[in-house]
């Protein structure tokens, strides 16, 4: 028993301290990647363990799997000479597993030269945690340019755009298509809380107009998860009801995002807010 409770206090302490390294090692390889970006190689040889090693796998054009092994010298040399584009490298997602002063990163990305896109893949980090931090000792990567993964932040503002597009042109499938079968939307009235089918049943009388209703986004922020499936955002809406404002989760199934939850509030503002409560008791 005497174990079993100290394990129970400690264990709080083994999560909080499994977070810490999951972010270091997280800030390790965005150091590595904003140095490439800079044309910094003293920035990225400082994450690195001096016997790095390197390797990249792809598909060449007879459809014949290839493996290629570089230098940790090539790739700074290639870093540090003046080049005039931008080496951008996109990290969509971190999945981290950290054992001891052990760790591995798979990381989703996609590459581009200043703006223009160049290829995708997937990089395997091996890192270790020396006295001076993290160390990335192993890059392996595949490259591909096909079946790439979009950078998600766009894609969530194209799904909702269009969906916000769908019901001012009453565009039933395409509206309630972008919305999970256990979607919560939740209206400005405190009674309005539906499931997809609930609020497509209620809506039907809009939808049978030429315009459902019609919210133009004005702003919008989205967070994307570490692991690239699931995101939540909250925007300002231009709507008959003045301004508005929404909040919602997004979740990544089979490779499209769809809408899981979505909450609409009017936006009062502060110093209208005693005047909006004295109307509602007269009312």
């Amino acid at each position: 028993m005497k174990n079993f409770i100290l394990f129970f206090l400690l264990f709080p302490l083994v999560a909080i301290a499994q977070s810490s390294d999951e972010q270091l090692i997280e800030v390790t390889i965005q150091e590595f990647f904003d140095g490439m970006r800079a044309g910094d190689s003293s920035r990225i040889a400082a994450v690195m363990t001096k016997d790095v090693f390197f390797q990249t796998t792809f598909t060449n054009k007879s459809g014949e799997p290839q493996r290629e092994i570089g230098s940790a010298e090539d790739f700074l040399k290639a870093v540090g000479t003046p080049h005039d584009e931008v080496w951008d490298e996109k990290i969509w997602s971190y999945d981290i597993k950290v054992d001891d002063n052990l760790a591995s990163a798979w990381t989703e990305y996609s590459f581009y030269l200043d703006q223009k896109f160049s290829h995708c893949g997937v990089n395997t980090f091996q890192l270790f945690k020396s006295k001076k931090g993290w160390k990335i000792t192993s890059i392996v990567d595949s490259r591909r340019r096909r079946t790439c993964e979009k950078d998600p932040i766009s894609e969530i503002n194209q799904v909702m755009d269009a969906w916000h597009k769908a019901a001012a042109t009453a565009d039933e499938d395409t509206f309630f298509g972008s919305m999970t079968e256990d979607c919560v939307y939740i209206g400005t009235d405190a009674s309005e809380r539906w499931l997809r089918d609930e609020l497509k049943d209620w809506s039907k009388k809009y939808f049978d107009r030429d315009s459902a209703w019609d919210f133009t986004p004005i702003e919008r922020t989205v967070v994307v998860s570490k692991d690239g499936n699931l995101a939540w955002f909250d925007e300002t809406l231009s709507t008959w009801m003045d301004k508005c404002r929404s909040s919602g989760v997004m979740q990544k199934i089979d490779n499209q995002w769809y809408l899981k939850h979505y909450h609409l509030s009017i936006a009062v503002p502060n110093e209208k807010v005693k005047g909006y409560l004295e109307l509602l008791k007269k009312e």
